[in-house]
């Protein structure tokens, strides 16, 4: 059984092994409207010299429906 986040929660965690250099640093997701939605964030430097955490949020990533939506794909005979 999944986690279930409560209402205007969420939760990020930092990246152990980033696989691209300007992949996030922190990743997660959080309920919004109870609508699950997936959280990256970037530690980042302002020009001030103060550091804080940049984020990103977007429709939650769906594994299984990302994988039919590639076996879509209609063979040509060209």
């Amino acid at each position: 059984m999944a986690y279930e986040y409560k209402e205007s929660r969420g939760s990020l965690f930092k990246v152990e092994e980033k696989t691209h250099p300007e992949g996030p640093d922190y990743t997660g997701k959080i309920n919004v409207g109870n609508t699950i939605f997936d959280l990256a964030g970037w530690k980042t430097t302002a020009k001030s010299g103060k550091t804080y955490l940049s984020v990103k949020i977007s429709p939650e990533y769906d594994k299984q429906n990302a994988k039919k939506s590639n076996n879509n794909e209609v063979d040509l005979p060209f």
